[in-house]
């Protein structure tokens, strides 16, 4: 063994060190060289590494140390991981050693069967690996309680990721509940960079002292920024992948990256994207498999294990990859579009290298302005170290309401003010207020979750505690998922949320999933099972996953504007684009063309240009744009104030939309952008919180969060999410108002959304004049150059030229039936592309052509009757409706009638519209086509 490898794994007993020996770690990692000296002395430590770097032996051999040849019954130490995913992952690291130091090794999460469950009871494992719910579950059975005494060590995976959700602060609570039983244990963290590692710490021990081993990712990434231009070769592409051009170079610059490597992970923002761009690869024949949290587990597992084995060359997946699932060596990362925030760059990148003296490289490939000088600004910051803080969850109430039960389920009975000790011993509930806890413990009262004997302050279990309890296990709001089947095979493909489900899902509707295209046949909403068949239609939509964009920091944003001032100045002075691009390389991880390629918009800007130090506001008709570069959460607060003052002034609704560096408004009749500039101008900062709370009221934002916390309270026994539950969100909100569980919700909207001191002071900058605020009276190329919230690159705000010519394809292949009314003797099916602009009958000469259906024969016959019934009077009618389309409008007529679900009346609607092209003749028809599919079962 080398002397580095000395110098850390000396400090282990001579058992593991044999096991070191064995298992051929001759030199320890970074994190272990660190990390190992001071765990195996016992002290509590927060070790930040990349994935990849050996954490978990960091953080394990020295526990692994103290527990070998120790005689003990019950449960040595605990592996907390957030994700089932990693349980199963670690199970399989860490029974090797387990194996060679004579210890048992075990897993413990929703799916262990009772029997199992029965075994870790009855004989408990030396190491448990669980979740922070399931550790919930243990604290209150009496086998294991007495099995939880004995731990010594407790070790918290991806604590980052904890740290920023009510997961993690049940988890800090459930560690207080857990040292009731077995005393102060050691506990260690194993995190992701973070800006804040010193209050990870604190989350983690309960302000008790923390080691923090940290280790510089910054210095160890090689990561280039790259927007691909478009080529002829593209454009040959795009009509092959039935997308546009643009999207068919990031396809090409992505798939070239791919074969310049052995095993590539590429990350995109959105599951949607996954699903859309994963198609686009598979018609191209990229080695690759989709992977991400909708997917059926059975499919994951199938994905990651392909891509270790090396039989995938690629993975193409969301955050669901960011942690720490092993999926082997990994020699690149591509980010499609900017990674929107610096900790998540480092996650993902970091996934790659690892080998000795190995930089992780990356590749960020981008879409648009925006999109690239946000990524530089990223890739910057990320190499200088500059990551965001952990928004750590401090006080949440509804997690205090889920923890009280627990406590009492643990014990039986307990002092009100011993149950307070035990919660603030927490970091995220150090500031709790003894009226806050008591307001939150009646409110459990009144809802039977608990007795409460004011009189000799104690906390009593009923008959209610065990049900909330077991129901409430997760702090991951309660929402119901719909499993997608197959209707062939009965295989289970993915799942849709409730959300997805009740907006979109119809039977007949398209969508893309695991990169392929599924028609929904049926949606059983008793069993939440929505069935599906697949098809080779391209056509389809992608579905709109429930979730929130990444959102981009002010840091993040402000930078982008010091780009657009320092190059938009140069330009402005006569400076050529290219030698502007080239400076910016000194600082910047791009090429000349990438940068050159985000500074598009302000080569053509005459206007002011929005940057770190001016807000323009931009006037045209109704439409109001506040471009300034504040990052989503001050731009989402700032939209909120302005939406909510400027909406008072004119007795009316304010649209909004925002992005990191605009606030799209849509004003009303009565007031104008005068008043926009106005409200920046003269509102008060100190009521910033109080306006927006008030305006809240009216958002359903508020409403959904305040059903989903009452939830937790008790108060509601189920929530579903679609708006479809017995208790309608507005009486919701007028019964909640004066409640804890009111209060945790717009808490948690604060949280989340809105950065109301970052607001306050952007308007103080304002008003002192060390922000500009300027105006120009129509839209500029920036302000046109946003990317709204809801708006994905794949799938574009129309159905798009690829979709719609692959509709016009379709209808133009597909045949129809033409019959003459005059002499009700010649007939023909023909490919609807074949027929004349304006048919006639080859026999008589007429123009009284029918289109028909190539099927219906019926409607002939209907025509030719002497004594019609019912049915037929309205099949002749129908037909001669559609000889008299055909007669005036010729070909177009016949188009419109061959689309799917389109008679006579809506035929006439879609060829009467006036209209620019023809891709819009196509989208009215694709629009009546989904109308009919949605439609047709009340046929």
């Amino acid at each position: 063994m080398s002397e580095t490898g000395a110098d850390a794994f000396t400090a282990l007993g001579g058992s593991v060190r044999s096991a070191l020996s064995e298992r051929g770690f001759t030199t320890p990692t970074e994190p272990q060289r660190k990390a190992i000296p001071p765990l195996a002395a016992g002290d509590d430590a927060l070790v930040v590494a990349p994935t990849g770097t050996g954490k978990t032996e960091t953080a394990m051999l020295p526990v692994f140390d103290a527990l070998a040849d120790e005689d003990r019954f019950g449960i040595g130490a605990l592996y907390v991981t957030p994700l089932r995913a990693l349980n199963r992952d670690m199970r399989e690291r860490l029974d090797w050693w387990g194996d060679a130091l004579d210890l048992e090794i075990d897993v413990r999460h929703g799916d262990t069967t009772d029997y199992q469950r029965q075994q870790q009871a009855d004989d408990p494992p030396d190491v448990l690996v669980t979740t922070p719910e399931t550790l919930q579950a243990m604290l209150t059975g009496s086998k294991l309680r007495t099995a939880l005494e004995d731990v010594a060590h407790v070790v918290v995976d991806e604590v980052h990721e904890l740290a920023a959700a009510k997961r993690g602060a049940q988890l800090t609570v459930g560690l207080e509940r857990l040292r009731e039983v077995s005393g102060p244990v050691q506990r260690i963290g194993l995190s992701a960079t973070v800006g804040d590692p010193e209050a990870v710490g604190r989350f983690l021990t309960g302000d008790r002292g923390c080691r923090i081993v940290e280790v510089d990712v910054g210095s160890r990434l090689d990561v280039s920024v790259v927007r691909p231009t478009v080529t002829d070769a593209d454009e040959r592409l795009a009509s092959e992948l039935v997308t546009d051009p643009e999207v068919a170079s990031h396809v090409r610059r992505i798939d070239e990256l791919i074969a310049a490597h052995d095993s590539v992970l590429v990350f995109v923002n959105t599951r949607q994207t996954a699903e859309a761009l994963g198609s686009r690869f598979k018609e191209l024949g990229t080695n690759l498999g989709v992977h991400h949290g909708s997917l059926a587990k059975e499919t994951r597992i199938d994905v990651e294990d392909r891509f270790k084995e090396g039989d995938l060359d690629a993975l193409l997946c969301t955050s669901s990859m960011e942690l720490g699932i092993d999926v082997g060596h990994v020699d690149h990362v591509v980010q499609y579009g900017s990674p929107r925030q610096v900790a998540r760059l480092l996650q993902r990148v970091g996934r790659a290298g690892h080998r000795r003296d190995l930089l992780s490289s990356g590749t960020v490939v981008t879409t648009h302005p925006d999109d690239t000088l946000e990524a530089l600004a990223i890739t910057r910051q990320a190499l200088d170290g500059e990551v965001e803080p952990a928004e750590i969850h401090d006080g949440s109430l509804d997690t205090v309401a889920n923890q009280v039960p627990g406590i009492v389920m643990d014990v039986g009975e307990i002092r009100a003010m011993e149950a307070y000790e035990i919660v603030t011993r927490a970091y995220p509930f150090r500031d709790l207020t003894t009226e806050e806890f008591r307001e939150v413990v009646r409110e459990l009262a009144e809802n039977r979750v608990l007795w409460v004997d004011e009189e000799n302050d104690r906390l009593e279990k009923r008959r209610g505690t065990w049900q909330y309890f077991y129901q409430n296990l997760s702090m991951i709001p309660d929402e119901a998922t719909y499993d997608v089947e197959d209707v062939a095979s009965g295989d289970q493909i993915g799942t849709l949320d409730e959300q997805f489900v009740v907006n979109f899902a119809n039977p007949g509707e398209v969508f893309i999933q695991r990169g392929e295209m599924w028609r929904i046949t049926n949606v059983d909403e008793d069993e939440e099972v929505v069935t599906v068949s697949p098809i080779e239609d391209p056509a389809g939509e992608v579905p709109s996953w429930v979730g929130q964009e990444i959102p981009v920091p002010q840091a993040v944003a402000r930078e982008v504007g010091e780009l657009r001032r320092v190059a938009g100045r140069q330009l402005q002075e006569g400076a050529a684009a290219d030698a502007v691009a080239r400076d910016l390389t000194r600082r910047y991880e791009g090429d000349p063309a990438t940068v050159e390629s985000g500074l598009e918009q302000l080569r053509d800007h005459e206007a002011p240009i929005p940057d770190d130090e001016t807000i323009v506001v931009e006037m045209h008709g109704r439409e109001v744009v506040v471009n300034a570069c504040l990052g989503h959460q001050v731009n989402e607060t700032l939209g909120r104030l302005l939406s909510s003052l400027v909406g008072q002034r004119a007795g009316a609704t304010v649209a909004m939309e925002v992005d990191p560096y605009r606030i799209e408004l849509e004003l009303p009749s009565g007031v104008s952008g005068g008043d926009v500039i106005d409200v920046l101008e003269t509102t008060d900062p100190e009521h910033v919180r109080h306006i927006i709370e008030l305006s809240l009221k009216n958002a359903d934002a508020l409403k959904f969060k305040l059903a989903q916390v009452a939830a937790k309270f008790g108060t509601l026994k189920r929530w579903r999410g679609s708006g479809s539950g017995r208790f309608g969100r507005d009486r919701l909100l007028a019964a909640l108002e004066d409640t804890p569980i009111y209060d945790e919700a717009v808490r948690e909207v604060f949280h989340e959304d809105l950065a109301v001191e970052a607001t306050q002071t952007v308007l103080s900058a304002i008003q002192s004049g060390s922000i500009a605020v300027e105006t120009v009276g129509d839209r500029t190329p920036i302000g046109l150059g946003g990317r709204s919230s809801g708006r994905e690159l794949l799938s574009p705000e129309h159905a798009d030229a690829s979709v719609i010519q692959t509709v016009r394809e379709r209808i133009q292949n597909d045949r129809v039936l033409l019959f003459c009314l005059h002499c009700r003797d010649w007939r023909r099916k023909q490919q609807v592309g074949r027929v004349r602009d304006q048919p006639d009958c080859p026999d008589c000469g007429s123009t009284r052509i029918a289109a028909l259906n190539p099927w219906a024969e019926e409607v002939i016959s209907a025509v030719r009757a002497e004594d019609k019934d019912e049915d037929q009077e309205k099949m002749t009618e129908r037909a001669y409706r559609s000889a008299s389309l055909v007669q005036s409008h010729g070909k177009q007529a016949v188009i419109a009638l061959a689309a799917r679900g389109v008679g006579p009346h809506n035929a006439a609607r879609i060829i009467n519209k006036l209209r620019e092209d023809e891709d819009e003749f196509y989208r009215d028809i694709l629009q009546q086509e989904r109308e009919y599919a949605r439609t047709q079962s009340f046929w």
